[in-house]
């Protein structure tokens, strides 16, 4: 390409005039020098560009008040500098040119760490009521068993994904290795050869219908206690037993009289 020599001769001009301007400017006085030396003081001076990226997947991951295991995914940052970037980092968050995708990605993480939270407590759940699940453990499916697994291959399933704890990165990879090492599943060609992201998916239906059951036996339970509060018992006896003791004869003390 050809350069222009009018282009080449402006751009010299405005270099000329930058380098004048360098050359002319004043030192700055002690106490500008001060307010420059508080001013990188209280700035962020050791955190790149790098740093900030770090910053905000760690906190898509682990959520934005996790700091020790956001500060593990910051690169040469303790907790300490961590908890204070993140303080200022949201003080002007408005300043940031893409917030709004920033927040959108972090509040994603957060919802599904909420999501694996309460898979979690529902499996808690689930888990209290069989002294020994992966014997006794059953799923009410209703109408939604499906065609292709039976109910010893789902409570393996639902009872090992307890086991191996549900927060885990690679959690459906160590089921399906499970899978795979359990020896009432020698000869089952069908399960054993599920990928990660086929159990994964199985799991998640299981997980819909034990979250299902729990909703219903706490709404079953909370009707419980509203009829329990109104007859103003216990729940320990009966409607009919309360009158009984009611109406017994009593002494001249006031106690009742033994048949």
């Amino acid at each position: 390409a050809v350069v222009s020599t009018q282009s080449t001769g402006e751009g010299k001009a405005v270099q000329r005039e930058e380098q004048e301007k360098i050359d002319s400017a004043q030192p700055l006085t002690e106490e500008e020098l001060a307010e420059k030396e508080q001013l990188l003081q209280e700035g962020f001076t050791s955190w790149n560009k790098r740093d900030f990226n770090q910053f905000v997947k760690a906190c898509e991951k682990w959520g934005r008040d996790d700091i020790e295991n956001i500060a593990s995914d910051v690169e040469g940052k303790t907790p300490e500098e961590v908890k204070a970037y993140m303080t200022v980092f949201w003080e002007r968050s408005s300043e940031l040119q893409d917030l709004e995708k920033i927040n959108m990605q972090i509040e994603r993480g957060e919802a599904k760490i909420e999501r694996r939270h309460n898979t979690r407590r529902a499996l808690e759940a689930k888990m209290a009521r069989y002294r020994a699940p992966f014997h006794q453990l059953k799923i009410q499916y209703g109408t939604n068993k499906g065609k292709h697994y039976n109910e010893e291959e789902d409570r393996f399933l639902v009872c090992m994904l307890y086991q191996l704890g549900i927060d885990k990165e690679n959690v459906y990879d160590e089921l399906r290795t499970e899978v795979r090492a359990a020896p009432q599943f020698r000869f089952d060609w069908f399960l054993k050869s599920r990928t990660a992201m086929e159990l994964q998916r199985r799991c998640n239906t299981l997980i819909t219908l034990i979250e299902r059951e729990n909703l219903e036996l706490e709404e079953r339970e909370g009707k419980r206690k509203t009829l329990v509060k109104k007859q103003g018992g216990s729940g320990n006896s009966t409607p009919t037993q309360k009158r009984k003791a009611d109406i017994a004869p009593k002494n001249p003390s006031g106690k009742k009289i033994k048949k």
